[in-house]
């Protein structure tokens, strides 16, 4: 099994210059980097992990952490793309990642001590209820972590603007002529429900729209099923809505076939707008008009602001709001 002295040999670099490059230090030229990993390749090197923890003082490990109790996680399309993007960031400087849960074996443990048991270096929480007391703990822990759709003012975080998003839809419908705008809403446990709950109730205020009282039914965790449940409500409405803003794309598919299920057309009778542009929203009929969430963005900004806390020591607050946009399909249209 080849060595990094081997690698050392064949390149003609020291053996630190060769460890400085396998570990991506900004001192090392691009240049110097490209004929030493040529060399990894060629002879089929692969550091030692222990060797390289000692080394290095750093676990290369990172945790990955939802939140249970919401029974989301990774089957959320957005979950799944930004931590995909977040993967692939972490692993192109030599991270591993983790899934943290509160077990260790058959023991019950907060997700700090997971994290410190594991040894891992920093920790990205995703789909997070800003009301759980353990994830607030690992937060305000000096554990470094970055933190994905959820305000805190005690860890970096990254979203997206949520509630621009909301002004998008709305005045996106208004400036088809509808006036009666009804909103399918995400749980209110999350940031991102409170904030586009928020977004609907101003824009409609701003837009001076007579919002009648059922216009705003909760769709509960963004799922399909609740969806579906919050548009027959909607559709029994004594004065039945002409558009309907929803939270969540897999919300507003289920809302989508609650239409159909009821016999009424999307979007000749009712115009849905969604929010996130999973891939399966521009392959429905009608096509989806959504508000696209830059998934790759924000798991890109996620890897950046916690390996940089990593390679700093230095645990901080930073926040980074991404934009979102508009992205007109076919389930719009003007009255």
């Amino acid at each position: 099994m080849a060595t990094i002295y081997d690698i050392a040999k064949k390149t003609g670099f020291s053996i630190t210059t060769v460890s400085k490059a396998l570990n991506n230090y900004t001192d090392v030229s691009e240049k110097t980097k490209k004929v030493i990993l040529e060399a990894v390749d060629e002879l089929g090197y692969y550091p030692n992990s222990i060797a390289r923890s000692l080394t290095t003082k750093k676990s290369w490990t990172l945790g990955v952490i939802f939140v249970e109790d919401l029974n989301v996680g990774m089957k959320h399309p957005f979950f799944s793309a930004v931590i995909e993007s977040f993967k692939k960031q972490v692993e192109s400087l030599g991270y591993d990642l983790i899934f943290l849960s509160r077990n260790i074996g058959r023991e019950k443990k907060s997700y700090l001590d997971h994290a410190l048991h594991r040894g891992v270096d920093g920790v990205i929480v995703v789909c997070s209820n800003y009301e759980d007391n353990e994830t607030q703990m690992l937060i305000e822990s000096s554990l470094p972590s970055v933190v994905v759709d959820l305000h805190s003012d005690t860890s970096s975080v990254v979203y997206s603007d949520n509630y621009q998003g909301s002004v998008l839809a709305v005045r996106h419908l208004h400036s088809l002529g509808h006036r009666k705008i009804a909103h399918i809403s995400g749980v209110e446990q999350t940031f991102a429900g409170l904030e586009r709950l928020r977004g609907y109730q101003d824009t409609v205020k701003q837009l001076k729209l007579d919002i009648p009282e059922g216009y705003v039914v909760d769709g509960g965790f963004f799922s399909y099923d609740g969806g579906y449940d919050a548009m027959k409500e909607l559709l029994d409405h004594r004065d039945r809505p002409t558009a309907v803003y929803v939270a969540g794309d897999d919300m507003a598919l289920g809302a989508m076939k609650a239409c159909r299920d009821m016999n009424v057309a999307v979007p000749a009778d009712v115009s849905v707008v969604g929010f996130d542009d999973i891939e399966v929203a521009k392959h429905v009929t009608p096509a989806l008009t959504t508000i696209r969430q830059d998934t790759d963005l924000i798991g890109r900004k996620a890897s950046e602001l916690l390996v940089n806390q990593i390679n700093s020591s230095t645990k901080n607050d930073h926040a980074i709001k991404v934009p979102v946009a508009l992205v007109e399909r076919e389930s719009t249209k003007g009255i």
